[in-house]
């Protein structure tokens, strides 16, 4: 039965260094929640709380009700994906799956049943007899899903399982992974800094900054709202451009560089300085009004093509336009207007970086 896990208020100190500032999550059982930052944030420095590797500072951790702040890493019903793999060099792929069950003292026809199902459901079963040093990357990491899900954990956490896979062998693993969590129904926590991945595998997500929550939500919120300019800036690719906001609550206006006007709804009054945010695939090129500026370079990628636009206040943005809407490419040095649709877009507080447009 897969558990809940709820953190309330988690701070972890190294020294005069807080890693983890107040953290609160509630992971719902059976969900699979990522963890997502760029290096630092504090984001396995949290798994491993949860695991129990490394002691808690301040607030709690439980799973469901119970809080396991203080119990042994062996006792939290886990299951565990390294980044390394970290599958025992001298044991065959069975025997490798087989050792968890085997320290929980399962019957010994159980185990064969139990590790014959893990191995045929990461499509191994014919590598059982093999040493790791015989298998490839992307085997090595079946191996270790098998290993972890094999004892049918509570939890499962998994940390930057992917990273030492190629570019093709990631996505296809990532896959893997997707398909199984959601058919053995196991409360997963991933780690990763990489924003893709995140975004296909999560049901949710926590973008996380040094040391604090800077948003939770399911990817597609996450990507068309993020709620600041951080979780805009590192999920995708954003361009942000310097505006004035004036108005009130249900209809702001909002100049950009005096060349260009829309009114947008806040989510309460504001007037002064702000930065707008618009997606390279969100932007698009308008006959008669927008931002002007200048194509500078035009790139080709099959399914769409990436322009880079210098605009006429000095600032450079991207516009990805697909192939299946337009027929020809736009020429280097043509002069254009971009312009976007209001509601994809987001304006943020120029000081704060909070959101202030719905």
């Amino acid at each position: 039965m897969s558990h809940a896990v709820i953190i309330k208020d988690a701070v972890k100190k190294y020294g005069d260094f807080t890693a983890l500032k107040g953290v609160n999550l509630e992971i719902k059982p059976g969900e699979f929640f990522t963890l997502l930052g760029p290096s630092g944030c504090g984001k396995t420095t949290l798994l491993r709380m949860i695991a129990g590797f490394n002691s808690i500072d301040g607030g709690a951790i439980y799973f469901d009700e119970t809080m396991i702040n203080n119990l042994d890493a062996h006792k939290r019903d886990i299951g565990m994906v390294f980044q390394n793999y970290a599958i025992f060099p001298h044991l065959t792929v069975e025997e490798n799956v087989a050792y968890g069950l085997q320290a929980k003292k399962v019957p010994k026809n159980e185990i064969k049943t139990r590790v014959a199902e893990a191995l045929k459901l990461v499509q191994i079963e014919k590598l059982k007899d093999r040493r790791p040093n015989e298998l490839s990357g992307g085997q090595q990491q079946r191996v270790a899903l098998a290993r972890a899900f094999v004892i049918e954990p509570s939890v499962l956490l998994m940390d930057e399982p992917l990273s030492n896979l190629d570019a093709k062998l990631r996505v296809q693993m990532r896959t893997i992974i997707k398909k199984l969590q959601r058919r053995l129904g196991i409360t997963t926590i991933y780690v990763t800094h990489d924003q893709e991945e995140a975004l296909a595998i999560s049901d949710r997500i926590a973008v996380m900054k040094d040391g604090n929550i800077m948003q939770v939500g399911s990817p597609e919120k996450i990507y068309k709202k993020p709620e600041n300019n951080f979780v805009a800036g590192f999920i995708g690719v954003s361009n942000f451009i310097p505006c004035e906001v004036e108005g009130e609550k249900e209809s702001a206006k909002i100049t950009v560089e005096n060349a260009f006007a829309l009114e947008k709804v806040l989510k309460s009054n504001y007037t002064g300085k702000a930065i707008l945010s618009v997606r390279p695939e969100q932007l698009f090129f308008s006959e008669t009004e927008g931002i002007p500026g200048k194509i500078e370079i035009s790139t080709f990628l099959g399914d769409y093509i990436e322009y880079e636009i210098t605009l006429d206040n000095g600032q450079t943005v991207q516009l990805n336009e697909y192939t299946k809407d337009v027929s020809s490419v736009r020429k280097d040095g043509e002069k254009v207007l971009c312009n976007f649709n209001n509601a994809s877009i987001s304006v943020y507080d120029e000081a704060s970086g909070e959101a202030i447009s719905c």
